[in-house]
């Protein structure tokens, strides 16, 4: 397999530049699925079941069931739920850290301020579905909300054509206590919980990644509803020394090229020798994969190979794309770090494959694509909170600052904001 190889700045920025789809053929759809949930609410949803995953949703199985939810516990096996429950313990454990307090500071002349910290009330969160299982999903979304005090999650994931949730997904959401999951998937199921139905009540905020009209819809109702971030393909840089192990590059390559053929993999070194022994291993590894065709396409499409003079540079090439995900496969990871300004979550050493992220270790794996994380954070806790600031004056402070005030409104034209001080001041 053949990957390209760039060198200079330019043909770097090029190739980044190449992964800008043309969104009208898909706006136009997403605004025609928006208007028939306007009009139509819940009748809308059941027929686009029908259009897009074969299944008969009515009012009667829209809600999943306690009865679906005990036939899922029956399908999925014990080392199953073993494994969740300790990824669920993990992903509440780094949550928690990550909650804030109020907090009020009175200052010497009795004037108090702060900030106080409150959940959201109501979320919707998107789990994807439908023939694949993302179980994950349904814990990278709910278990931020839930350590941030949120009291009502309605879960949204497209049915198989059978009219039923996928059993993985359901004993995940289970194992939360989500009670209120409802069989819709698409940019009809964001356009429900945005603006609500017969059936669905509008949420505050929708979080979890889907697929392009999922990520356009979400677009479109940002305003209406608070959103987590507006996710794009996925994708991973690799910066490795000529220590690092080939067989290891090219398996987390892999790893994020089966997502989707648009999924971006690169790898950024100083040495060109281990180029051509990943390019050696991916050819010995792809075959031996379940999703190869999506795999050799991703690469071929969007993979890339940068050959850099030193590892220094390498940092300057990952801080240039901003990944989604970056792994340090150098000697010293933690002597890189401090060099590292941009990226959504940052794998470090030889031991610590993109995956465990994925799946087990703790932090969120619903990040920043496409270079945003130049200005944009993972999900977190604070994804599923707002703050208030709190602002008290005494007598004593309103005295001493009000002539500050009166100039600050007067010099922005503002005569009643003035007055409203210079009113105070005078009594």
């Amino acid at each position: 397999m053949k990957i390209r190889h760039l060198k200079s700045k330019e043909e770097i920025l090029a190739y980044l530049g190449s992964h800008k789809e043309d969104m009208q053929q898909y706006e136009q759809r997403v605004q025609e699925i928006a208007q028939a949930v306007k009009a139509r609410g819940d009748e809308a949803i059941f027929e686009f079941n029908r259009r897009f995953d074969g299944a008969e949703i009515n009012h009667d199985n829209f809600l999943v069931s306690e009865e679906e939810i005990d036939e899922a516990y029956e399908v999925v096996d014990d080392d199953y739920v073993f494994s969740l429950r300790k990824a669920i313990d993990n992903i509440d454990f780094f949550h928690g850290k990550q909650l804030r307090n109020s907090w009020m500071e009175p200052d010497e002349r009795g004037n108090v301020l702060g900030q106080l910290f409150r959940p959201l009330e109501r979320v919707g969160i998107y789990v994807p579905g439908g023939t694949a299982a993302y179980p994950s999903s349904v814990l990278m979304n709910a278990i931020p909300a839930q350590v941030a005090g949120v009291q009502e999650i309605a879960m949204v994931s497209p049915p198989g054509a059978d009219g039923k949730m996928n059993p993985y997904t359901l004993v995940a959401a289970a194992e939360l206590g989500l009670t209120e999951i409802y069989k819709m998937g698409g940019a009809q199921a964001v356009f429900a919980l945005a603006w609500g139905t017969d059936t669905v009540r509008k949420v505050d905020l929708i979080s979890g990644p889907g697929n392009i009209y999922v990520t356009l819809a979400k677009k479109m109702v940002y305003g209406d509803v608070n959103i987590d971030m507006l996710a794009g393909p996925s994708e991973i840089l690799i910066v490795a020394d000529s220590n690092a192990d080939p067989a290891y590059l090219a398996a987390d390559m892999m790893s994020q090229a089966e997502h989707d053929v648009l999924a971006r993999s690169i790898l950024v070194t100083d040495s060109e020798a281990l180029m051509d022994e990943v390019e050696k291993e991916l050819e010995k590894q792809l075959p031996t994969l379940s999703r190869r065709n999506i795999i050799e396409k991703s690469l071929a499409d969007y993979g890339a190979m940068i050959l850099v003079n030193d590892i220094n540079d390498a940092c300057r090439v990952a801080n240039l794309v901003a990944p989604e995900h970056l792994e340090l496969m150098v000697e010293k990871p933690f002597e890189m770090l401090s060099k590292i300004h941009n990226a959504g979550a940052i794998f470090m050493g030889s031991n610590t494959p993109e995956p465990v992220g994925d799946y087990l270790a703790g932090p969120n794996h619903i990040l920043p694509t496409g270079g945003t994380a130049r200005f944009y954070s993972p999900v977190t806790v604070d994804t599923f909170m707002k703050a208030s600031s709190i602002i008290y004056y005494s007598r004593e402070g309103l005295e001493e600052d009000a002539d500050d005030i009166i100039k600050l409104a007067e010099v922005e034209g503002l005569t009643a904001h003035a007055n409203s001080l210079r009113v105070r001041k005078e009594r």
